[in-house]
């Protein structure tokens, strides 16, 4: 969502919501991205940027006189004030923050680093003057991370197409493995991107297709250049992310077990603790929404962490269960599922979106992820796609 005249009046309610006299947005040079897709300035924008969003009233912006073209829409009944050197600078966010509780993308102690956008100098410079800063996270889950209807939509669609497409080459990897004639991972790969493209499907890289022992990698990408094949009596773990053009991401993790030779035991009890972990973790954020007790992306983590350290896997857990999805990024600016590489406590409230991938590794063997995505919609979680994977796929 655009700050604009129309939209003003929903921030200023949330402002209101969480007691706040105003949102301080800055950037320089893109470094927040937060401001980059509140403003939608277009243009060269080299110089500091700080706009006032207050609880009442209009927007203030501080903006440099070289660079005026990037304003030319914001309204003429907001304010505008132009700054040539560092002194007018200053003396103009000391008058804009003169004793007002403001949010900023700011997180304590780097809490969360997805919120923490603003340089530390420039959190020294507000503070001043304002009579404190605290973090601006509901602000941005609810105008930056947040999906409309047509995100859902579109979403939605798309995951039906990523889960038909990962059945469709798993199974091929499979027919390939048993004809003697194995495919490789970065060939899977590429019938994934050429999948993709016929259902005119986007993506930015990848899809990652990992077999044996690449599994235990989760950030492993073939290559023409390396890429083992996807043999017999092996694990097989396909992650692919996609969009429609403009709309929402999707993404998801698919696990099979390729050939007729009976499932290791280690395996088997490694997918049916990710597979119940990740369950774990949709029961207690739909237990939360149904309780309107604000549920957190940290207490999803936590209920999925539960799950693999009864059952033995606490020293396998690499990552968080899940990252935010908005339309801006795959791996948004919104809450995340995480309680373990960050403190995540965002609430997960309605519009914001996100993945749910526990997973557990074990370097030189087989890796084991299962992936979802969901959304908070109207008040209930939405989890696509609409069949989830229950047991390892047989191919």
């Amino acid at each position: 969502m655009r700050l604009t005249p129309t939209t003003l009046p929903d921030v200023q309610a949330v402002l209101a919501s969480v007691g706040v006299d105003g949102w301080l947005l800055y950037d320089f040079r893109g470094t927040n991205p937060v401001a980059s897709a509140m403003l939608g300035l277009e243009g060269m924008v080299s110089r500091r940027v700080f706009v006032l969003v207050p609880r009442n009233g209009v927007p203030t912006a501080i903006t440099h006189a070289i660079e005026q073209g990037p304003w030319r829409d914001w309204p003429p009944s907001w304010n505008k004030v132009v700054y040539s050197g560092w002194r007018a600078l200053e003396r103009e966010v000391a008058a804009l923050a003169k004793g007002k509780r403001l949010a900023m993308e700011y997180s304590a102690g780097d809490g969360v680093p997805y919120l923490d956008r603003i340089p530390a100098g420039v959190i020294e410079l507000v503070r001043g003057s304002a009579s404190e800063i605290v973090a601006s996270g509901e602000l941005i889950t609810r105008f930056v991370a947040g999906w409309t209807a047509d995100h859902l939509a579109s979403h939605t669609r798309a995951a039906e197409a990523l889960a038909a497409i990962a059945g469709e080459v798993m199974r091929e990897c499979g027919r390939r493995a048993r004809a003697g004639n194995p495919a490789t991972e970065h060939e899977a790969m590429e019938w994934i991107r050429a999948a993709f493209a016929a259902r005119r499907l986007i993506t930015d890289h990848g899809p990652n297709v990992s077999a044996g022992a690449n599994a235990a990698n989760p950030h492993y990408e073939p290559t023409a250049e390396s890429s083992a094949r996807v043999e017999l009596d092996s694990v097989l773990l396909v992650d692919l992310w996609a969009h429609e053009d403009g709309g929402m991401w999707a993404d998801q993790t698919w696990m099979a077990w390729v050939g007729d030779a009976p499932v290791p035991a280690e395996v088997t009890k490694a997918w049916l603790a990710v597979r119940d972990a990740r369950d774990a973790a949709i029961t207690r954020i739909r237990t939360g929404l149904a309780a309107r007790d604000g549920v957190r992306g940290a207490d999803a983590d936590d209920a999925a962490s539960a799950v693999l350290t009864e059952r033995g896997f606490a020293d396998a857990i690499w990552h968080r269960t899940g990252h935010s999805i908005d339309v801006h990024e795959l791996h948004g600016s919104g809450p995340n599922l995480d309680n373990l590489e960050t403190r995540d406590d965002r609430r997960l409230i309605d519009g914001c979106g996100f993945s749910i991938e526990p997973g557990v590794y074990f370097p030189g063997h087989f890796g084991v992820r299962s992936e979802v995505n969901g959304v908070v919609w109207k008040g209930e979680l939405v989890v696509t796609p609409q069949r989830m994977q229950v047991d390892l796929l047989g191919v």
